[in-house]
This record gives structure tokens, C-alpha cells and sequence, in this order.
């Protein structure tokens, strides 16, 4: 028992940091503004953006937990569990065909180069990100298609929950290293290409995940 104790902790971190990944892996406004702002201002200017912007996400994955958390009488039942994650993986690939077709840079936020205090850079990336509820919308699909919320399980929760925000962090490391290596061969069009590529991961793994899901032949086990 206690084996599968651990195991079960390993598995909801390991989701939290996929949710934490492809949240903030959909460019948004705010990616646009920590890939400006590396390459502006230098690349802690960007990661503190991409620490703000999380800071934002986490309360909405908060807010989305809790929120479920109140169903899943209604949800747990197999037939609803289904349909649900059915919509799930229909909004999921929304999203990506969303981020695929969308120019993020289109009606943009223009970092100067102005450093300002690392406080501010967070601060704005934070309220950027946070006055766009949609991503619960975002949170839900990902939430339903993994099976993520388990409720009277506060120690498996909490463990998913620094996963997301885990996981979110690392995306931002990983963005803001690769900017701050090919500074000086990076403009626009290269967001738009890293969209198209995180749009296009996004369309395929729902897809499948979709097709799996219709065939049960992608299941998670707790």
C-alpha cells in the first residue's frame, strides 16, 4: 500500500507538469512579452515574466480544482466521466488550432527597453495573464482529460498542483534560454513559428488522445 501511495503522488506530479507545460505553452500575449522583454532586457527580465505569469496561473488552476472538485459526484459516474472527457479533448484541440492560426504578435504588448525593477516586470506579467480568464476554459479540458482532480486525496492534489506550477516554470526556463541563445537571429516571425509548433503538438496529442478515448484505449489509472 504504501508503494502505491508513492506511485500515485508520482503520477499526479507528472500530469501537474504536463497541465503546467502546455498551459503556458500556448503563446499568448504574455509569452510575446517574456520573448521581448529576453531579448530587450536581458533573459532574468524574462523569466521573472514568466514567474508573474505563472503566479496567475496557478491561482486559476487553484480555482478550477476547487471548482470541479464540487462535481465529481456528478462526473465519477463512468458514462458522464466520458462524455467529459470527450469535451475535454474537443476543447483541447480547439485551443490548438486556436494557437496554430492565431499571430500572437498581432495586437501585441511592446516591451521597450526600459528595464524597470524585477518586481515590475512580475507584477505586469502577472496582471496581463491574469485578466484573461479563458484559461480556465484551457485548465477544465486538460483537468477532464486527465483525470486530474481527486477529491478526499488533499496530499495527491497538492503534490499536482506544484507539478503545474513545476511545470510552467520549466516551460519559461526552457523558453527564455533558447531566446537569450539565439539572440540577434530572433524577431517575430520566430514567435509565430514557436506557436505554430506548440499549436501543432496541441492539435496531434488531442487527437489522439481523442481517438483513444473514443476506442478506451487510453486510460489513466490512479
Amino acid at each position: 500500500m504504501p508503494f502505491e501511495f508513492h506511485i500515485d503522488i508520482i503520477d499526479q506530479i507528472w500530469k501537474g507538469i504536463i497541465i503546467g507545460v502546455i498551459a503556458s505553452g500556448l503563446m499568448g500575449p504574455v509569452g510575446v512579452l517574456c520573448v521581448q522583454r529576453t531579448l530587450n532586457k536581458g533573459r532574468w527580465y524574462g523569466l521573472v515574466t514568466g514567474f508573474g505569469a505563472t503566479c496567475s496561473d496557478i491561482i486559476y488552476a487553484l480555482l478550477t480544482g476547487f471548482g470541479m472538485s464540487f462535481v465529481m459526484d456528478l462526473i465519477t459516474n463512468p458514462k458522464n466521466l466520458f462524455v467529459l472527457q470527450i469535451l475535454g479533448s474537443i476543447l483541447l484541440l480547439l485551443f490548438g488550432i486556436y494557437s496554430f492560426r492565431n499571430n500572437p504578435t498581432k495586437h501585441m504588448h511592446v516591451s521597450g527597453k526600459t528595464k524597470g525593477t524585477y518586481l515590475y516586470n512580475g507584477i505586469t506579467a502577472f496582471w496581463l495573464t491574469f485578466l484573461n480568464p479563458l484559461i480556465i476554459l484551457l485548465f477544465i479540458a486538460m483537468y477532464a482529460q486527465f483525470k486530474f482532480v481527486v477529491p478526499d486525496h488533499p496530499v495527491e492534489m497538492v503534490s499536482g498542483y506544484f507539478g503545474i506550477f513545476g511545470g510552467a516554470l520549466l516551460w519559461w526556463y526552457g523558453l527564455t534560454w533558447v531566446i537569450d541563445k539565439v539572440r540577434g537571429k530572433f524577431d517575430n516571425n520566430g514567435i509565430v513559428i514557436i506557436n505554430k509548433i506548440i499549436g501543432s503538438i496541441v492539435i496531434v496529442c488531442s487527437i489522439i488522445i481523442l481517438i483513444g478515448t473514443v476506442f478506451n484505449l487510453y486510460t489513466f489509472h490512479y
